[in-house]
């Protein structure tokens, strides 16, 4: 990830003059053009721009000397890895700079190889039966006869011949296809955040340039950039904003004059299914609030091209935020089931609605070329319905964008008989037409599953946990800092540290960072930002309490014993809390605290019933509460579950609870992406006993038992089942040291519950999923994911699995699932 400055000192020869003169630079590593101190164009060899244009035509009052700077990197358009496109980051991995040249550039025959590459396409592809092909075909054998290559004065005679072609029109039913280039830069996934910085530079410039040259070009910027429309994260603006000045300077303008269109909404393209409700409110307000700020206006389009399914909270989120478009592709993706739909309007759970199209060349980094074009319009699945849609051109994930040579080549076909209209488009133009035509389109209702990656809801446990805690710190600090501002006191809202911490903990939810489908350093960067959260949110939590309770919180005589104890939630909360007694040992009491209160706690509460804790002749172990009342063999599984007076038993007759499985994980593609449903085949439970299970604590307001498992070759499972003084469930702490490769593991809950439907929280609701396999749609959904909870109920009867940072579930038959 280093970067070399090569001085480059140039010299033109006289004798050049009236001749388009560039600077060739091939290398294996990304570099950047700079001139006059400011950065002018990213130079990529897998992005095809190795040439900086000097000047089109040489003229004697231009300098023929001049310097420029290349900043080369040592990473590629795709990292630093070896072999495979996505592949780790390889430490000896060389990078070399094999050209360096002052060259002259021939526009007049780079044009006939572009007429030439398109008739060709054209007679190659629109097939027998269309004369088109054998016109196109016979224009590019009568160009190869007039032109002379000898001869540069036939080359204008060999253009004349395709451009008559090309200039011959489409009848008025012809399909449009709006093309908006596209240059999507992944904030980190095989690079660091901070290479981020340098791609979205290198890529930004090019852009820039290519409109300077291109007036008609427009960029539709979010997350992901894009040129014709460039797609820009808020983020990613932040950190050019921060870094290379000049050139935002220059992305203010064109946004100003209509070219660079920011679009995307939110302050990164995060995860579209793990991350909270709060937190995805949180990416459209930092999102919107900077285009505000930024640029004067708030986005109507959603882009969202490339993560990993999408709630069926979002249309709620989008609307609620000021949009009411949407634009992906990733469901082409889908291993099973073909998606439906191009172009429909899709419906949350509280029937809010968005109208939203997925490109129908399935794909974000189009080319330009006659068979994409063409692909666009045979494969969309709304045809009669509309006759728009997008084109998203340019090289992407790694950066890189449009080329010049995908704008020429989509200029000839702008409007040519035989094929699809292409016109230079923006968000707002495209999606303006279909709302003209959305009579018609069909509905889509509820999620947006993903038929692939479903690993990317357990990868990288650490990172999943760092999540969620993060994002209850700041839902504690915002609770606590509020009410000390209500209470009236001196206290400062800390607006501006919580902006930092929000924004970090929403830059760690992008899509290849949350899901863990990222390379080490960036995992390592990802935890150091939640450790960074933690410390401070626990900071400006204990500040807001002192300020809060100041006055609570002096001891007072004879109550040196009293312990402050506030909720953040809101509804009262009656449970078992440890805290510090006189003699400095860790005691527990029972106690009540309202919603969104304090309790001041002298004496704790009796419990109705204390926890009583029996150990039985087989090894077993009962606890029991007053509420429920459990049952725990030596191998520490739950074989019986029942609600106190009800009589009904909650774990089916032979079968276990808390019952730990291993399967192989070998999936078809990437591994930290991707598990496969043919893994349940490899189904082996967990039965080698390290440590039988034995009472922890005895009883009171607390009881417990705990035991030690080994998992696999060499890893262990430790865990305690926590049963509490007037608590409706039962706790395991759990603890594992994975030492495992190619291996997935579960905990599997059996029940006694019969019902066809599931039910899984997801952001700001629930939504329900089949326990069957009836259909392929089902079946594809073997491996789902969930936030805190998934519950499996009858009429008047359910049981539920909570977690505290997890993701990963499913529900098949009468068996709950968490992917630990």
């Amino acid at each position: 990830w280093q970067t070399c400055w090569f001085k480059v000192e140039l010299s033109i020869p006289p004798e050049w003059a009236g001749r388009e003169v560039h600077l060739l630079w091939e290398s294996d590593g990304e570099g950047m053009v700079w001139r006059d101190a400011q950065p002018v164009q990213g130079l990529t060899k897998e992005g095809e721009k190795t040439g900086y244009i000097l000047t089109r035509s040489l003229k004697k009052s231009e300098p023929h000397s001049l310097t420029l700077y290349v900043e080369l990197a040592c990473n590629g358009l795709f990292g630093a890895g070896k072999g495979s496109m996505i592949a780790p980051p390889d430490p000896d991995r060389r990078f070399t700079l094999s050209k360096a040249e002052l060259v002259v550039f021939n526009r007049d025959v780079y044009e006939l190889l572009v007429d030439l590459e398109i008739l060709l396409d054209m007679a190659q592809l629109l097939g027998e039966e269309n004369q088109r092909s054998f016109q196109a075909l016979y224009t590019a054998n009568q160009m190869v006869n007039v032109c002379d290559v000898a001869d540069p004065s036939t080359f204008p005679a060999a253009h004349g011949l395709a451009a008559a072609i090309f200039s011959q029109r489409n009848g008025k039913s012809q399909h449009t296809i709006h093309a908006m280039g596209h240059c999507h830069i992944d904030s980190a996934w095989l690079w660091p955040y901070e290479e981020t910085i340098r791609k979205c530079a290198r890529s930004w410039a090019t852009v820039l340039g290519l409109m300077e040259c291109n007036p008609e070009l427009t960029f539709a910027c979010s997350q992901d950039v894009g040129a014709e429309a460039a797609l820009l994260q808020a983020q990613q603006l932040e950190w050019v904003r921060s870094c290379y000045p000049g050139l935002y300077a220059r992305i203010q303008d064109f946004v100003a004059k209509g070219q660079f269109v920011p679009v995307g909404g939110t302050w990164v393209e995060m995860d579209g299914n793990l991350p909270s409700g709060e937190s995805m409110v949180r990416q459209f307000l930092q999102g919107q609030r900077f285009f505000q700020q930024q640029f004067g206006r708030i986005c109507s389009e959603f882009w969202l091209p490339d993560t990993f399914g999408y709630s069926a909270q979002l249309p709620q989120l989008m609307r609620g935020c000021g949009i009411r478009r949407f634009l992906t592709q990733k469901l082409s993706w889908n291993l099973v089931n073909s998606f439906p739909h191009h172009t429909f309007f899709w419906e949350g759970i509280d029937g809010s609605r968005v109208l939203t199209h997925f490109p129908p060349g399935d794909s974000y980094g189009m080319q330009g070329r006659v068979e994409e074009v063409l692909k666009t319009v045979k494969n969309n699945k709304d045809k009669g319905r509309v006759n728009h849609s997008a084109f998203l051109f340019g090289f992407g994930d790694g950066g890189g964008g449009p080329t010049q040579k995908m704008l020429d080549r989509m200029k000839r076909m702008s409007d040519t008989d035989g094929l699809p209209r292409v016109q230079i488009s923006t968000p707002d133009q495209l999606f303006s037409v279909l709302e003209q035509d959305s009579s018609q389109l069909c509905t889509w209702v509820g999620e947006l599953f993903l038929e692939l990656h479903n690993g990317t809801y357990t990868t990288q446990a650490q990172i999943k946990k760092g999540n969620r805690e993060c994002e209850r710190i700041l839902h504690d600090v915002e609770v606590l800092s509020s009410l000390a501002v209500a209470q009236g006191s001196t206290f400062q809202y800390p607006a501006s540290q919580l902006q930092h911490l929000w924004r970090l903990l929403l830059l760690n939810q992008f899509h290849d960072v949350l899901p863990g489908s990222c390379i080490q350093l960036v995992v390592e960067d990802a935890l150091q930002y939640y450790t960074e959260i933690r410390r401070a949110g626990a900071r400006l939590q204990e500040e807001a309490v002192q300020s809060l309770c100041r006055e609570l919180l002096q001891p007072e005589a004879g109550s040196a014993q009293s312990s402050l104890v506030l909720n953040t939630l809101p509804w009262e909360r009656t449970e078992v809390i440890s805290r510090t007694g006189p003699d400095g040992r860790d005691t527990l009491a029972l106690v009540t605290v309202p919603s969104m209160g304090y309790a001041l706690v002298r004496e704790p509460l009796l419990p109705p019933q204390p926890v009583t804790v029996r150990k039985q002749e087989d090894g077993s172990i009962t606890m029991e509460n007053g509420v429920i009342a459990v049952c725990l063999d030596m191998m520490g599984h739950l074989t019986s579950l029942q609600l106190v007076g009800s009589q009904r038993e909650s774990v089916p007759d032979g079968c276990y609870a808390n019952q730990f499985a291993l399967f192989d994980d070998v999936p078809l593609y990437w591994d930290a992406w991707d598990v496969m449903d043919y893994h349940l085949e490899t189904r082996k439970p967990v039965r080698r006993l390290l440590k039988p299970l034995e009472v922890s604590q005895a009883g009171g307001l607390r009881g417990s038992a705990s035991f030690s498992l080994q998992v696999g070759e060499g890893s262990t499972l430790t865990q305690e089942i926590v049963l509490d003084a007037s608590c409706p469930y039962l706790r395991f702490l759990t603890q594992i040291e994975w030492k495992e490769a190619h291996k997935f593991l579960k905990v599997e809950f059996p029940v006694r519950v019969r019902s066809t439907n599931a039910t899984y929280e997801i952001q700001f609701g629930h939504l329900q999923r089949p326990t069957h396999w009836n259909t392929s749609w089902d079946w594809a959904r073997f491996e789902v994911w969930a936030h805190k909870w998934l519950d499996l109920s009858e009429h008047g009867f359910g049981v539920a699995l909570l977690n505290d940072c997890k993701y990963g579930a499913s529900a098949h038959g009468n068996v709950l699932s968490l992917s630990l």
